[in-house]
């Protein structure tokens, strides 16, 4: 017996059968053929320029053949062989796997490529190396020499907001307002990795939660190994909000009922964990897991982690919009000290009307370490490097058969972007000294060496560290997500957002800002392909470096407003799930400061 669902009629819950007696289909013709009549001919080839064949007889037929050697009668045996048992064919790839692995074995790739480019990676390449200090070097006398005062209108204007673009967000069109039915059970979900990760567990979590309809409990945070965060849902997240703002729609409690809890002798453990397959669709939950929730009465996701498919109907899609943007806030204390961030980003940066860039800088040792890429730092690199993988990672990068190549990945554009690069780039594009500048980050690598010359060509720049006092941080050192939650507020209400690595911070803070700001988010994505040929130029002339990198910032502007494909994520493109388009657009430069 199946519990009720809330899922509408999207998506059709009646589980498919096929019959258990189905006979299998017949044969070909073609091979229908008595293997036991002698006088059978084979065919074989056809590749004679008049388009004829050869022949053979079998049985008697061989004696009449005149194989003058070994090697005709071996070729005439193998593709007789074949020919009659065409399902050696399908061993033809093992065989070949088989004699690859034999090879591999025999080959040392163990070892992490270094600069002398062995194992195959070629650094002759355009882009290979990392010589952005000695581009740096020549390109400065230029960008000290440009006229400072710039900035201010180039943050305003550079991206126009066409006229008839507006849109508008429209959560309580999608989300349904129906009164809950009877609860089907209690679901109880884990969610890992960092605080953007564990935002994207959450909605999802609601989303399932109502389209099962269950009772979601406030979900419990995985201690992850490289994150190393304790703080639970209540010390990042408004837990009396989030309860209250989905009220209407799913029904969340902040843990299991005694009755439920005596079922499973107070013993969480003792509750069924489903392992259910990355992006599960909607039909899969109402015939997999509705039947065991409503048997059970409880049920656990751990880890919970993309467990949900991009595509589901508009009323569970309008819950992912409901808890992402409106539902889940952060915690008051988060809340009141970044609202004093913020305020004192818009008056440090008064002389542009308030208004200041922010930049997403990962190059944490951690990931550094993660993305193989060599830099500048030579044999006291790769040994600091070589530890920092072993410690996060264990044995993952040092694998019988695994092949770095840190020249690859730089033409590829996979290596983080050093804070040196990230000011080349920003200067490239026209903003000058005089720009203010957040910088949302974790401990830098090396933060002497690296940030030196970023603070160097804009020396009003800002982090959380000198932005707040040390009396006002400590109660979140020693916890990540809630510093990344400082971070991403300053982020959201800065007039541009700059992205340089990826992952779910920038995705979930560009969809945020496109939710705030009409659908529009100012931001500057680098195609960091284009930058490894810019930066690996010592010979590269100013003129030249400004055009190409002006031109990847309008780039950026016509990627500002982006639809939802498909297979993307809505927290990344809220448009049309989460908004609804306006025709009555209008030009509007400037974001608002103010924390919602």
């Amino acid at each position: 017996m199946h519990g009720l669902s809330r899922l509408g009629s999207g998506v059709n819950s009646t589980p498919s059968t096929s019959s258990s007696s189905s006979v299998s289909p017949p044969s070909s013709p073609r091979n229908r053929r008595s293997r036991n009549n002698k006088n059978s001919i084979i065919t074989i080839g056809g590749g004679g320029r008049d388009g004829g064949s050869r022949s053979f007889l079998r049985g008697g037929g061989f004696g009449e053949m005149k194989l003058q050697n070994l090697v005709e009668r071996l070729g005439f045996a193998v593709i007789s062989t074949v020919y009659r048992r065409r399902g050696v064919l399908l061993l033809a790839p093992l065989l070949y796997i088989s004699v690859m692995l034999l090879y591999m074995g025999t080959v040392g790739f163990d070892s992490v490529v270094s600069r002398n480019g062995g194992n195959g990676d070629d650094l002759t390449r355009p882009g290979s190396l990392y010589r952005s200090p000695q581009v740096f070097e020549k390109l400065w006398p230029f960008m000290e020499a440009e006229s400072n005062g710039s900035s201010s209108n180039l943050i305003m204007n550079v991206w126009t907001l066409k006229p008839r673009q507006s849109w508008k967000p429209c959560i309580h069109q999608t989300a349904s307002h129906a009164e809950l039915p009877k609860s089907n059970g209690f679901l109880i979900i884990e969610a890992n990795g960092g605080l953007n990760q564990q935002r994207l567990s959450i909605c999802d979590a609601v989303a399932v939660a109502g389209l099962l309809n269950a009772t979601l409990v406030i979900p419990m945070f995985h201690f992850n190994s490289v994150w190393r965060d304790s703080s639970k849902f209540g010390d990042i997240f408004d837990e009396d909000f989030f309860i209250y703002a989905l009220r209407n729609r799913v029904e969340i409690v902040r843990g299991l009922p005694e009755a439920v809890l005596q079922h499973f002798d107070h013993n969480i453990s003792n509750i069924v964990n489903l392992r259910l397959k990355a992006w599960s669709s909607p039909t899969y939950y109402l015939q997999k897991v509705v039947p065991t929730i409503v048997e059970l009465g409880a049920v656990r996701v751990a880890p919970f982690s993309n467990r949900l498919a991009h595509a589901v109907p508009p009323n569970i899609q309008g819950l992912r919009c409901l808890s992402n943007f409106e539902a889940l806030r952060f915690s008051e204390s988060i809340r009141m000290l970044a609202a004093k961030m913020v305020d004192r980003m818009v008056k440090n940066s008064s002389k542009s009307g308030g208004k200041y860039i922010s930049v997403h800088l990962r190059f944490e040792e951690d990931m550094v370490a993660f993305s193989c890429c060599v830099y500048d730092g030579g044999e006291e690199e790769k040994r600091e490097m070589d530890i920092a993988r072993e410690r996060s990672w264990r044995g993952k990068f040092r694998r019988r058969g695994r092949i770095i190549r840190p020249g690859a990945n730089r033409r590829d554009g996979k290596c983080p972007l050093t804070p040196l690069e990230v000011g080349m780039m920003l200067r490239g594009m026209g903003f000058d000294n005089n720009t203010f500048i957040y910088v949302a980050a974790g401990k830098i690598y090396q933060a002497e060496k690296y940030m030196a010359p970023l603070k160097q060509m804009f020396p009003h720049l800002e982090t959380k560290d000198t932005l707040a006092s040390p009396e006002e941080l400590a109660p979140f050192k020693g916890h990540s997500s809630r510093l990344a939650a400082l971070d991403y507020t300053v982020c959201l209400h800065s007039e541009v957002f700059v992205s340089t690595q990826g992952g779910n911070f920038p995705h979930f803070l560009v969809g945020h800002r496109r939710y705030l700001y009409e659908g529009h988010a100012k931001t500057i994505k680098p195609d960091k392909r284009k930058l490894a040929l810019l930066f690996d130029n010592p010979n590269i002339r100013w003129k030249d470096f400004k055009r190409q990198l002006q031109d990847m910032l309008r780039h950026s502007d016509v990627k500002g407003v982006e639809t939802r494909k498909p297979s993307g994520s809505l927290y990344t493109y809220p448009m049309p799930d989460c908004m609804c388009k306006h025709a009555d657009g209008r030009n509007d430069n400037g974001n608002t400061t103010g924390l919602s």
